[in-house]
């Protein structure tokens, strides 16, 4: 009931992670990213604990392939899970339990892993590493290309309810982390909304965090 990419920016730096889902708050459960580290969606009978372990072993020094080893081997019911991992070096790696549930699949390649569970067609995943790799522009531009190549190629098998993009650069708090917890419309068109509106800011809310003094104008009522 799932679909999803982690990813890499070769040219940045940035790692990000974007979902959707049928069921509600999907991104809430499982993405995860962390600034110089990498990036790890966590999906399919939910574990949410596999994401921030993950990042640590990630964090440690371990590389993805490496990382996906030790919690198919370590963690609870790894049958049941998919586990999508990409590492600082652009590495990538996937687990997917032979439990996942429906038609399941899983591509990747160097900077991008995607999966998911119960597909309209397993090429789902395989569209999606394409796509991404065609892609240029900002991160968060090449994973909602991913997503929208993922609804092309058919999705998932019923409707989709919900989505997120999660975004990391340099500072140690996600740059983004936009969200479509329900929706009966598409929530990737949604978070697509979403992403036009923030992407222009995005910046600038760095540099008010960082620096007040430095920021542009808020643009609100009494900012002078």
């Amino acid at each position: 009931m799932t679909f999803s990419i982690t990813a890499r920016c070769a040219e940045t730096g940035m790692f990000g992670t974007a979902v959707s889902s049928s069921s509600p708050a999907v991104a809430a459960r499982c993405a995860y990213a962390r600034a110089g580290v990498g990036a790890v969606a966590s999906q399919n009978v939910t574990d949410p604990t596999l994401g921030p372990r993950a990042l640590d072993l990630l964090a440690a020094g371990a590389t993805a392939a490496e990382t996906v080893a030790i919690l198919a081997r370590s963690a609870a019911f790894p049958e049941y899970r998919q586990l999508l991992v990409v590492d600082a070096a652009g590495g990538s790696a996937i687990h997917s339990g032979p439990q996942a549930l429906g038609t399941w699949a899983e591509a990747r390649g160097d900077n991008v892993a995607c999966g998911g569970n119960l597909l309209a067609d397993p090429g789902v995943p395989a569209a999606m590493v394409a796509a991404f790799t065609a892609s240029s522009g900002p991160l968060g531009d090449r994973l909602l290309t991913a997503m929208r190549a993922a609804l092309t190629a058919g999705g998932e098998a019923g409707p989709v309810h919900s989505a997120g993009l999660l975004l990391v650069r340099d500072v140690p708090w996600p740059v983004a982390d936009l969200r479509v917890d329900w929706s009966e419309a598409c929530p990737v068109t949604g978070l697509e909304r979403l992403w036009e509106i923030y992407r222009p800011q995005l910046d600038a809310y760095v540099t008010r965090a960082l620096d007040p003094r430095a920021a542009p104008s808020y643009g609100v009522p009494g900012d002078e």
